[in-house]
């Protein structure tokens, strides 16, 4: 039996560190790919279709939205943002492990539609005082940014329960060892049954 895919959806709090998370996972094993997400936006300088973006118009996003080709998605402002559908099948096929940077409702509807391949992360920060240190010290927020990102908390954290696992970023080396466990109970137990 060939070793199945899995989709690990990796969900937090703005400034809990999930983008160094999965970057770490990503370098750990060879297994793991990123999810490159859909957009409405324009393509920034430097950026590449199908490596940063795949860049869609936005009457043809909403008729992936209308086709159901996409796995879930957001407005963000005048732009959409989602994952595409046949990314997670094309990587459940070849048995990657599909690794998402997303917002906790995107990583929710992927895990309601791919219930039997999905391992859904939450990761909590350390603590209130530790994340609001990380925001202002990644400097790429201002005031009226962090502001914002925070009234979110108790929205994402409210629906946390609904992971499959919580883990606290603390310590990086930590979390990422985490996850690799839980990788290979899943993967141990799915060649098993």
């Amino acid at each position: 039996m060939s070793n199945p895919g899995i989709i690990l959806p990796i969900a937090a709090p703005s400034g809990t560190g999930k983008t160094t998370v999965c970057r770490r996972l990503l370098e750990q094993d060879k297994r793991f790919v990123f999810s490159i997400s859909a957009t409405t936006r324009k393509p920034r300088k430097m950026e590449q279709e199908g490596v940063d973006y795949h860049f869609l118009s936005r009457t043809q996003f909403e008729d992936y939205i209308r086709q159901g080709k996409l796995a879930e998605y957001e407005q963000v402002f005048e732009n959409y943002y989602g994952t595409l559908r046949s990314t997670l099948d094309e990587a459940l096929a070849v048995g990657h492990i599909l690794l998402l940077d997303i917002d906790v409702k995107g990583a929710l509807a992927i895990k309601n539609l791919y219930p039997e391949q999905t391992i859904a992360i939450f990761l909590w920060p350390p603590s209130q005082d530790e994340l609001l240190r990380r925001l202002k010290g990644r400097g790429t927020d201002d005031a009226q940014s962090i502001a914002i990102r925070n009234a979110r908390i108790p929205a994402e954290t409210k629906l946390a329960e609904q992971f499959d696992h919580q883990i606290v970023n603390d310590k990086l080396d930590r979390t990422v060892e985490v996850i690799m466990t839980i990788i290979k109970e899943y993967t141990t137990n799915d060649t098993n049954t």
